[in-house]
C-alpha cells in the first residue's frame, strides 16, 4: 500500500479533473475529493451516465465547491469547446472508479460521451483507479486494455485485493483508497513538474521556408519541409515553455499548444520575431531565403518570343539570426542558429557561429547524400563555445527533444528569466 500523504504541497494550487465511473467505488470518490480540497487543490469532476446512478451530480458538486459536467453535447459549454478546455486546464486527470468498460474505451481511442472525449483530447497526465470485480480485471481483455494504456504512459494506482461489494465475492478489483490515491496524484505532479523542466520559459522557433515574390505566380525559396522547427516547437511545448512559433510556407500541421504566426517572406518572419521577444530562447531554424528580388512585379512576367530572359536585380534580405543575436537587452539568453551546409559542414558552421553571435549552431548536411532537406531523420551536430557534439542519425523529433532538454540544462545554470 503506498504511504499516506501528509503536507500537501504538492496538490496546492494545482487543478484536478476528477472522471467519474459507473461502480459502487464511485462513493469513495466523495472523500477523495475532501481530501484534496483539504490541501489546496482545486477539483471539477465530470461524471458518466453510470456514475450517475450511483451518486448524484449535487453531492458531487457540495463537496467539489463546482460546477459537475456530465454531457458531451451541453449547449452552455461546447459554445467554447467546452470538452477541450477541460482536457487542457487541468494539471493532472484522475479516473476513478476506472471500470472495465471505461478502461476498454479508453484503450480504443473512444469518444463517445463527455468523460472519453476528454481523455481523448487531453495533453495532461491521467492517472487510473481501477475497480471492478475480480474476474473481470484478471481477463485477458482488460488485461490487454491495461497494457495498451499503460504503453500510452497511463499511470494506475491499484485495484486492491479484498472483498467486493458482490456477497461471497473477493480477490484484485477493489478500488484503491482515497489516501493511497492523493499520494499517487503528488507523486505523479512531482514526476511532471521534473518533467517540465522549461515550465516559466518562453521559447521563439522559427521554421520553415520564407517565399519572396518574383511576380504574383512567382518566388524564390528554399527547399525547407519546416519538419524540424516545428518538431523543436512541439518539444519545447511539451517541456512546458510558452511557445512562439514563426512559421514560413510549409504543408504540415501547426503543432498542439503553441503560438504560431504565419508569414510568407524574411520581412515579414523578422517583424514577428520583433513582435514575439523577449524570450529566454530563440531557436532560428527556418531557411530565410538571402536575396529577394529589389522590385517584384505587379503582374506576371511574360515570356516573350526571341526575347532574353528578364534579368532580376537581388537585394539581401535582413539576416534574422544575426540581428537577434546582437539584439543587446532583448537577446534571448540563449540564441541558437541552424547551419544548413552541403560540404565541409562542421568547420563551416564554426564559423557561422562567430560570424553571427549566437551561442549555439546547429548544423547539418542537407546534400543530396545528407538527405535531411523534407526527411523525417537528421544527422547534426551541436557547435558550441566548448566544442562540437556529433548526433547519431535520429528521427528529427529526437533531435528537437535532445536540443530542448540541453537548453533547459543550460539555462538552469545560467539562472537567467525574462
Amino acid at each position: 500500500m503506498r504511504a499516506p500523504s501528509t503536507n500537501g504541497l504538492d496538490v496546492n494550487g494545482r487543478r484536478i479533473l476528477l472522471i467519474l465511473g459507473g461502480g459502487i467505488a464511485a462513493y469513495k470518490c466523495l472523500d477523495l475529493i475532501r481530501r484534496l480540497r483539504e490541501r489546496g487543490a482545486k477539483v471539477r469532476a465530470v461524471m458518466t451516465a453510470a456514475a450517475q446512478q450511483f451518486i448524484t451530480p449535487l453531492a458531487v458538486g457540495a463537496i467539489s465547491g463546482d460546477r459537475v459536467f456530465t454531457e458531451l453535447f451541453d449547449r452552455e459549454d461546447e459554445h467554447d469547446v467546452g470538452h477541450i478546455r477541460l482536457s487542457r486546464e487541468a494539471d493532472l486527470i484522475v479516473v476513478a472508479p476506472a471500470t472495465a468498460s471505461l478502461l476498454a474505451k479508453m484503450a480504443g481511442g473512444h469518444a463517445d460521451d463527455l468523460a472519453t472525449a476528454v481523455l481523448l483530447a487531453t495533453d495532461k497526465p491521467v492517472l487510473v483507479a481501477p475497480a471492478m470485480n475480480p474476474r473481470m480485471w484478471l481477463h485477458p481483455a482488460t488485461q490487454r486494455n491495461v497494457a495498451t494504456l499503460r504503453g500510452d504512459g497511463i499511470r494506475f494506482i491499484g485495484p486492491n485485493t479484498g472483498e467486493m461489494a458482490e456477497s461471497g465475492e473477493a480477490g484484485p478489483g477493489r478500488m484503491a483508497e482515497p489516501l493511497e490515491i492523493v499520494a499517487a496524484i503528488e507523486e505523479l505532479l512531482r514526476e511532471a513538474k521534473n518533467d517540465r523542466p522549461l515550465a516559466g520559459r518562453h521559447v521563439l522557433v522559427t521554421s520553415g521556408p520564407t517565399h519572396e515574390p518574383i511576380d504574383p505566380v512567382r518566388y524564390i525559396a528554399n527547399r525547407s519541409s519546416g519538419k524540424q522547427g516545428h518538431a523543436i516547437a512541439r518539444a519545447a511545448a511539451e517541456l512546458g515553455a510558452r511557445v512562439t512559433l514563426v512559421s514560413g510556407p510549409v504543408s504540415i500541421a501547426d503543432p498542439p499548444n503553441v503560438d504560431v504566426v504565419h508569414v510568407e517572406t524574411a520581412q515579414e518572419m523578422l517583424a514577428a520575431v520583433e513582435a514575439a521577444l523577449p524570450a529566454d530562447i530563440g531557436v532560428f531554424a527556418a531557411a530565410v531565403a538571402d536575396w529577394r528580388v529589389a522590385s517584384a512585379s505587379g503582374q506576371k512576367i511574360k515570356k516573350e518570343k526571341g526575347a532574353a530572359p528578364p534579368s532580376l536585380a537581388l537585394v539581401e534580405n535582413p539576416d534574422i539570426l544575426k540581428t537577434i543575436a546582437t539584439r543587446g537587452p532583448m537577446r534571448p539568453a540563449l540564441v541558437i542558429g541552424f547551419a544548413a551546409e552541403t560540404e565541409n559542414v562542421v568547420e563551416a558552421a564554426k564559423k557561422k557561429r562567430k560570424a553571427k553571435g549566437c551561442d549555439w549552431i546547429v548544423a547539418n548536411d542537407v546534400s543530396e547524400k545528407g538527405g535531411a532537406m523534407g526527411g523525417d531523420r537528421n544527422a547534426v551536430h551541436l557547435i558550441t563555445a566548448q566544442g562540437t557534439e556529433s548526433w547519431p542519425v535520429m528521427d528529427k523529433t529526437e533531435v528537437a527533444r535532445r536540443l530542448m532538454e540541453r537548453a533547459a540544462q543550460h539555462l538552469r545554470q545560467t539562472q537567467v528569466t525574462v
